[in-house]
């Protein structure tokens, strides 16, 4: 087994809240073990170009530089996936510009996307160990990035309560979270939201509808200022009743072929309005409780906001830090031990636990078991709420679980 003397650390696919603190991780321990560690920026572009960089040592001097409680990451990102690159030559030219800075293995931080390269990478003689980061939380472990993202959707959200109390509205606030729904369920409890949609439950808006009358009427009726509210977070992979997603067709699709979603909070207020404007109740409710005017203000307001990228930015929570920087440091761990076409898992005592990237990168999603203990706590995912049946365990020993 070759000796690991240096490593190139990647980050790589979307932004968010941990990755700073991968690279502190990947770095430090290295630096520890008498490994060189390099950045390689701009993720699989800059490992593609890397024959025409000159790369950045991170010794613990420049590794001070590096704030780990900032989203967002050191090294910057792009969305490239290496064998859809147009050159036949390009594995052999990662190879000379790995050679040319005897760089010995990988670390690279991503998501599902990210990993399926690390698949490939390996496939072609290159070593990699991969540290698990994507905001979805849909690979097969925790991921850098997940609780960062929660808690700015969970803070962004109830904030958001006071504009919507003020005026009296209705919010749909849509976040990122692709083809799963663990960001916006998350993200959506813990704002205390009415309503949580997520792709994983196929929504039923006569139910949602319903629940939103009886919820935003109690309100307003109890006020004794007259105001109400109904917040409802909604997954921007929530689908059609055709199962379709949905997306602005102009903007089309990334490089590793996924559709850009966005929109679906603008469906979800009009089929709300229109089952609204059909029913007579409204007047009725607004009249009596003295904030009806006729041909101005006959039914309450709804408003979308999508929180996009404020959700990637700003702060890391401290699990994140903590995480990313144990999982980054575990990562050079495993590649001294000569261990590659792995994912980490975590670290817990003396123990570095690890999965085959494959494994990893298959997609997870939330639990609907999970989602009917929530209905029974009143939370509205747009259908009949389901019976939550439990069944009871008792654990002995150490218990270590994440979401």
């Amino acid at each position: 087994m070759k000796e690991v003397k240096k490593i190139g650390i990647i980050t790589s696919g979307g932004d968010c809240g941990g990755l700073n603190a991968v690279i502190i991780g990947a770095a430090r321990m290295a630096n520890n073990l008498n490994i060189e560690a390099t950045l390689i920026p701009n993720g699989y572009a800059g490992l593609y170009n890397l024959l025409n960089l000159e790369l950045v040592t991170i010794d613990t001097v420049r590794a001070d530089k590096i704030h780990s409680g900032i989203a967002g990451s050191e090294a910057g990102h792009s969305r490239v996936k290496i064998s859809k690159i147009q050159d036949p030559d390009k594995y052999e030219k990662i190879k000379a510009g790995l050679k040319k800075h005897n760089i010995d293995g990988l670390i690279i931080a991503g998501g599902d996307d990210t990993g399926s390269v690390v698949v490939d990478l390996l496939q072609q003689g290159i070593k990699c160990v991969h540290v698990p980061k994507t905001m979805d939380l849909d690979l097969q472990t925790y991921s850098v990035g997940g609780d960062s993202t929660i808690n700015r959707i969970a803070k962004f959200t109830d904030e958001l309560r006071t504009t919507g109390i003020t005026h009296n509205r209705a919010l749909i606030i849509e976040v990122f979270g692709r083809y799963a729904g663990h960001t916006a369920f998350r993200g959506g409890l813990g704002a205390d939201a009415d309503a949580i949609l997520i792709p994983e439950v196929e929504v039923d808006y006569e139910v949602l509808y319903e629940h939103f009358k009886k919820i935003y009427i109690e309100r307003l009726v109890s006020s004794d200022v007259k105001g109400s509210t109904y917040i409802i977070v909604a997954a921007e992979g929530v689908k059609n009743k055709e199962g379709q997603y949905f997306t602005d067709q102009a903007s089309g699709s990334d490089s590793f072929g996924h559709q850009r979603l966005s929109g679906v909070g603008h469906f979800i207020r009009r089929q709300l309005e229109h089952y609204m404007h059909q029913d007579p109740i409204w007047e009725q409710v607004l009249k009596s409780q003295g904030v009806y005017v006729d041909g101005i203000y006959q039914y309450p307001e709804i408003r979308e906001v999508s929180l996009g990228h404020l959700v990637r930015a700003g702060a890391t929570s401290a699990y994140d830090v903590t995480f990313g920087k144990q999982a980054g440091g575990a990562a050079v761990y495993l590649m001294k031990q000569g261990i590659a076409g792995v994912t980490v898992v975590g670290v817990e005592s003396t123990e570095i636990s690890y999965i085959p990237t494959k494994e990893a990168i298959k997609q997870r999603y939330v639990d609907l078991d999970e989602i009917a203990f929530h209905e029974a706590l009143g939370v509205c995912f747009g259908r009949h709420p389901s019976e939550y049946k439990p069944e009871f365990k008792e654990h002995i020993g150490k218990i270590h679980r994440y979401m």
